[in-house]
């Protein structure tokens, strides 16, 4: 019975994995990457199967993008380490009808796992854990993103997340007086949908991204100042 031990190990990191990787994907989009380019990056970096040298462009010349992928090397090696050590001491400690036992209880659960990764319920919850984490995070709160156009003289383009708490959440684009500020808004991004040159009377809603024009020491600093 001891090999069934070894089992629980291995599931678990499994699992853990599967988290880990979800919330560098959340991560490298928070850092302006497309959402099916960032879950490919975060899946090749973790797994340490490569990627295409265009998007590794786009990784390794941007600082944040590298930190994650960093820690997406370090812990895919871990954790692959952990799942074959744990499941090959279950199966070699196993005898008689323990081993067609544990294969079964390894494939019963990953099959579990595969279907928790599907449910859309589980994996949104974490997603937006995640995305509120990092948000706070001085990091991500105000990220130029290298996707974006950037101009030369001092002007740019960038993505300003909208907190709950942000001043300018419920306030008219006319009202947020961005545009005395020299601040252009290109557009917005709001629940998955893209709301392109949006007229004076648009309110800023909470969980907005606001893809702003400007002069980056403006859209660098707080804009609510």
């Amino acid at each position: 019975m001891n090999s069934l031990y070894f089992l629980f190990p291995t599931l678990l990191a499994i699992l853990i994995s599967f988290l880990f990787v979800r919330a560098a994907t959340i991560a490298l989009m928070m850092t302006g990457l497309d959402k099916n380019k960032a879950r490919f990056q975060a899946l090749s970096a973790f797994t340490g199967t490569g990627f295409t040298t265009k998007e590794a462009e786009s990784v390794v010349n941007h600082p944040q993008r590298r930190k994650i992928m960093r820690w997406l090397m370090i812990m895919g090696n871990a954790g692959i380490v952990t799942v074959i050590i744990t499941a090959t001491s279950s199966l070699a400690t196993s005898q008689g009808y323990l081993l067609p036992l544990n294969i079964l209880i390894l494939i019963v659960g990953i099959l579990l796992i595969y279907k928790l990764a599907k449910y859309r319920g589980f994996t949104r919850k974490w997603e937006h854990f995640i995305e509120k984490k990092l948000i706070k995070s001085p990091v991500f709160e105000e990220s130029a993103t290298e996707d974006l156009l950037h101009f030369l003289e001092g002007y740019g383009v960038v993505k300003k997340i909208i907190l709950e708490e942000s001043p300018l959440q419920g306030k008219s684009l006319v009202e947020s007086k961005l545009n005395e500020k020299g601040i252009l808004v290109l557009g917005i991004e709001r629940d998955k949908k893209w709301i392109p040159t949006p007229k004076a009377a648009e309110i800023i809603k909470s969980g907005d991204n606001l893809v702003i024009y400007g002069p980056l020491e403006v859209l660098k600093s707080k804009l609510e100042d």
